[in-house]
């Protein structure tokens, strides 16, 4: 009998990217906690803590029993989501009131940062496809927990510290764009979505920041506000305008069938929703409450049949490494 369970030998091949599904999912409960809908969105949050424990525990028994390959995965951009997956919970737990396991998990992201993006930067080339603006994402999520954090204990160095993490994530994101492969627009199987995506977190860590200021620590001066202010409409604006051009290009060149990157343009859908609810509320444009709603709606039907591939997928994995439901050979 073998010492490896079907289980194990079907988990034991997610890629570092299987993550995303832990940002997808966090995103959305962020996205029902600012709707209202408070009990799908503590759901969602339990599922997130749940896969967000599964993949941290896959690190750290990688890491220990098979270097070689963690060196290897480290090495791709798919390596960040442990970054970015790390500070979305941080902040759907923040919302909750849970703000010192909200520091824990915002320490966590900020010792893997460094490690993990130099690794990837270092393998970035040429004609990548979206999966490498995860460098300005998992920035930008620890700029958004940081100002979550400084907000919710006022608490100023964190939110001066956010602001640093804010600039150079939209640095990362022109460096990305230098390596992004345009041709993923219509031939990416999903982690195209990401270049939308980066631009959807950095506006939502332009609204903490705002937000942080809220608190009574006088963070920024009239100057300060009003550039932070156009900056995050305008990556609002640019965000949404990814968008429309890749749900075209969706439309165009069609990609049936599920694909573990799908995770990654739910992600960037959640995130867009989002970010424009957030920006809603921190530059007071009401006007912008309804199409949030609206593409948080449009963000939950591509979980569910996202979910539903992959749930599919599974079972089929399951079953082929010996692992299926048992046949009834008997009378019935």
């Amino acid at each position: 009998m073998s010492g490896t369970s079907p289980l194990r030998a079907w988990w034991a091949h997610r890629p570092p990217a299987a993550g995303a599904a832990v940002m997808a999912t966090g995103i959305l409960s962020v996205g029902l906690r600012l709707t209202g809908h408070d009990l799908l969105s503590r759901l969602a949050l339990l599922v997130t803590a749940i896969a967000w424990v599964a993949l941290a525990a896959d690190f750290v028994v990688r890491l220990g029993r098979d270097r070689a390959r963690w060196l290897a995965d480290a090495g791709t951009p798919g390596a960040l989501v442990a970054v970015a997956a790390t500070t979305v919970l941080g902040t759907r737990v923040s919302m909750a009131g849970r703000q010192s396991l909200a520091a824990a998990l915002l320490a966590l992201s900020a010792l893997l940062w460094p490690v993990l993006l130099v690794s990837v930067v270092r393998h970035v080339r040429p004609r990548m496809p979206g999966a490498v603006f995860l460098c300005c994402v998992a920035t930008e999520g620890l700029a958004v927990l940081g100002a979550t954090l400084a907000r919710a204990d006022a608490v100023a160095w964190l939110a001066h510290t956010a602001l640093v993490f804010f600039w150079l994530g939209l640095l990362l994101y022109v460096f990305a764009l230098t390596r992004f492969d345009p041709r993923q627009i219509a031939t990416g199987a999903g982690d195209h979505w990401v270049a939308g995506g980066a631009l959807a977190i950095s506006a939502l860590a332009g609204t903490k920041l705002l937000g942080a200021d809220d608190a009574g620590l006088y963070l920024w001066n009239g100057d300060d506000t009003h550039v932070l202010r156009t900056v995050t409409g305008a990556l609002l604006v640019l965000d949404l305008a990814w968008y429309v051009v890749l749900l075209v290009a969706e439309l165009l060149w069609r990609r049936p069938g599920y694909d573990l990157r799908r995770w990654s343009t739910v992600f960037p859908l959640g995130m867009t929703a989002t970010a424009t609810l957030s920006v809603a509320a921190a530059l007071d444009l009401p006007w912008l409450e309804g199409p949030g709603q609206v593409l948080l709606w449009i963000a939950v039907a591509a979980w569910l049949a996202v979910a539903a591939g992959a749930l599919t997928t599974a079972r089929a994995a399951l079953a082929s490494h010996g692992w299926g439901p048992a046949r009834s050979t008997g009378p019935r």
